[in-house]
């Protein structure tokens, strides 16, 4: 990768204070990979020059928040993970859960392939693949997913991945009840299971992030690891970093 020190255009601002809140002490690691993002990222056409600006707010907070819907030790799949939004941020943000960045593109595997090992990230595994090829091979508590596909083509790459009582958790936007109430029916009849809308991170990031949650309630693999089904965050689990 490179130093960082030519700049490919948009200058990367300072981290804001609720990016201080968010990361605690990962602050240094969330600065770095914003730093590549900023620079690998544009230069190999990972993210456009005008999202530098707001990489903070728009990008890195916003999917740094959805951890609050992670419990302790849970195993995490990121689905269609580009430059790793929102899995490499979930994945450093949080050294107890296991990450799996899942990416069809070699361009951008190997960015995150050296982006992991820049930012020594030793829970974070880098896939070459698509979801659907992966079905009936690897099961996971959670996973997730951020501007990949709509609601029903997602649902069908991503259910066959959950144990029992495992959640889609899909970043979506100001349309996401439309979009669920649309594909509900659809989503029902690939695995049974409850879905809902949840935002996260109020106080944190404006707006606060959407999420779509479809949680599966029958057996479509081996028993749950644990992680998915402890409780996410109501301020009672372990954090392994200071806020």
């Amino acid at each position: 990768m490179t130093s960082g020190t030519e700049e490919p255009g948009a200058t990367l601002p300072a981290p804001p204070p609720q990016a201080v809140t968010v990361f605690g002490d990962t602050l240094p690691v969330a600065t770095r990979y914003a730093e590549l993002l900023a620079d690998d990222g544009v230069r190999r056409g990972l993210i456009g020059p005008r999202e530098v600006p707001r990489l903070w707010e728009r990008h890195l907070i916003n999917c740094a928040v959805v951890e609050e819907l992670i419990p302790e030790g849970a195993e995490v799949v990121d689905i269609g993970s580009g430059a790793g939004l929102p899995g490499l941020v979930l994945g450093l943000l949080r050294p107890d859960i296991r990450m799996i960045l899942l990416e069809p593109l070699l361009r951008r595997t190997v960015f995150l392939d050296e982006a992991v090992s820049t930012l020594g990230l030793t829970n974070v595994e880098v896939r070459r693949g698509r979801a659907e090829e992966a079905h009936g091979e690897l099961y996971t508590d959670f996973v997730t997913a951020r501007a990949v596909a709509p609601l029903a083509r997602l649902a069908g790459w991503s259910l066959p991945l959950l144990r029992k009582d495992g959640s889609l958790l899909a970043l979506k936007g100001e349309q996401a009840e439309a979009e669920l109430a649309e594909a509900k029916e659809d989503v029902s009849k690939l695995r049974p299971g409850v879905s809902d809308v949840i935002r996260v991170g109020r106080g944190k990031v404006d707006p606060a992030t959407t999420v779509v949650r479809v949680t599966v309630t029958s057996d479509g693999g081996p028993p749950a690891s644990g992680g998915s089904q402890k409780k996410a965050r109501n301020g009672k689990k372990k954090r392994g970093r200071k806020r």
